[in-house]
Parts: C-alpha cells; sequence; structure tokens
C-alpha cells in the first residue's frame, strides 16, 4: 500500500509528507521531506524523515499530544 495522507509546506523549497507505505510485507508509517528536483518542479524525497511500523502508531500519537500540551502550557501555541 502506497498512500498519501498529508502534505505541508516546511519552507519556500521543501514540504512534508505523511503517508503509509510498505516494506517487506510490513505496514509503516513515513514522515519525509520532500525537495525540489535540481532544475524541476519535481519533488523527490529526502533522507530527512522517519519511518515506523503503524504499530508503534499509539506512541507516536501519544508523543505528538504530549507535544501540543508542551507548546500550549508554554503559550507557543
Amino acid at each position: 500500500m502506497q498512500k498519501l495522507v498529508k502534505t505541508f509546506q516546511k519552507n519556500k523549497f521543501q514540504e512534508v509528507r505523511v503517508a503509509i507505505t510498505e516494506f517487506r510485507d510490513n505496514d509503516l508509517i513515513d514522515i519525509r521531506v520532500w525537495t525540489n528536483r535540481p532544475g524541476s518542479e519535481e519533488k523527490v524525497p529526502t533522507p530527512k524523515g522517519v519511518t515506523i511500523n503503524i504499530s508503534l502508531f499509539p506512541e507516536l500519537k501519544d508523543a505528538v499530544l504530549a507535544l501540543e500540551k508542551e507548546l500550549r502550557d508554554n503559550n507557543l501555541l
């Protein structure tokens, strides 16, 4: 399975893509920075990112929720 879930701009030249992928029969969550190919508008993946097994989604979700709480508690959101 290859499914793009969400994309958002990181800066003028890069974007972050969140996707569900599969590798060697393992379903994975891939959060990766994509950038413009030199001389083209085409985006290509960079090594900057993280790929984790879908079974770790609950821990990822807890981490993002904890991050949101810290950001709010520190008036950063």
